[in-house]
């Protein structure tokens, strides 16, 4: 008998035609169970036996009876072929009960935009789920890191992605407080943010963000200069409360000291609205169940807000 490794791909689909044929000892019964027809079952048991070079059945006109290799062969094929069948039923269940770990790249600012309140409720209903988040603000490549999917701002999503929104319209903001205005003054226009202390914020890879401002179609990249330079967001946002100088975040993050009069808004003309955060994954590749359930969870809750 030849080796299992020269054998074809087709030979799956022969050994249940095999196992078909000796259970029922019957062609035409296999064939009934298969849905195929006699002569196709009868085609793949002689490609299989020739294959094999070993014949599997004694066939006469009124019956069909396996050979002593044939019962040698469904004793041994019998458990494998279960075994492929339980794993196969195992995928299917899978794709219906979200399952499996699913592994997210995001800076921190996002998996707390987007992630986070859903996060808890998301683990309760699906518990055969593992969420895997890597935080990163460097916009790296997801594919080559090994990641399922990326959070980032629609604007930064590579263009061959498939893009989901999680956010609505993100609006930056310049921001100071009231005590360093009268001290200071008011900007008027981008570019009098040079004669200001700005507070700049530097990306996990080194570089400094560029301010961007844009009014009627003219934009204004700006690249300030101040005594303070920060990584966190949020650390801008208190940094220009206590006074220390013009900070440049989305204002989400400071609704709290713009209600209450700790910081003014500058530059509101300038300050456009931009599309917000997106879920993101490679186009063209399956969808794991985990991230199917989870990417509905954060959109119905989005729909919901």
């Amino acid at each position: 008998m030849k080796s299992i490794h020269q054998s074809k791909g087709n030979d799956l689909a022969a050994f249940a035609a095999f196992l078909a044929v000796a259970a029922h000892r019957s062609f035409r019964s296999a064939a009934s169970e298969l849905n195929m027809t006699p002569s196709a079952i009868s085609h793949s048991i002689k490609v299989l036996e020739q294959r094999l070079n070993v014949r599997l059945f004694n066939r006469t006109t009124r019956s069909v009876s396996l050979t002593e290799a044939g019962e040698r062969l469904a004793l041994k094929l019998r458990p494998a072929m279960a075994s492929i069948e339980e794993a196969v039923q195992e995928l299917e269940v899978d794709e219906h009960v979200p399952s499996g770990t699913v592994r997210i790249n995001a800076s921190e600012g996002a998996i707390r935009l987007t992630l986070w309140p859903v996060l808890a409720r998301f683990l309760r209903e699906y518990p055969r789920v593992h969420i895997d988040i890597f935080t990163d603000g460097r916009l790296g490549d997801i594919v080559a890191d090994g990641f399922d999917a990326g959070i980032r701002l629609a604007e930064a999503v590579p263009k061959d992605m498939v893009a989901i929104p999680v956010m609505g319209e993100v609006r930056f903001a310049a921001l100071a407080s009231p005590g360093y205005l009268e001290q200071h003054g008011h900007p008027r226009v981008p570019q009098d943010l040079y004669d200001h202390n700005c507070i700049r914020f530097r990306f996990e890879s080194g570089a400094i963000y560029r301010w961007e401002f844009e009014r009627q179609g003219v934009v204004e990249r700006i690249n300030p200069s101040g005594s303070l330079t920060l990584t966190d967001q949020p650390l801008m946002v208190e940094a220009s409360i206590d006074g220390i100088g013009i900070a440049f975040v989305p204002d989400h993050l400071a609704v709290n000291a713009l209600n209450d009069g700790r910081l003014k808004r500058l530059l509101e003309d300038w300050c456009p609205a931009y599309p917000g955060l997106c879920l993101y994954y490679v186009a063209n590749r399956h969808l794991p169940s985990g991230l199917r359930a989870l990417i509905n969870m954060m959109t119905g809750m989005r729909s919901d807000s």
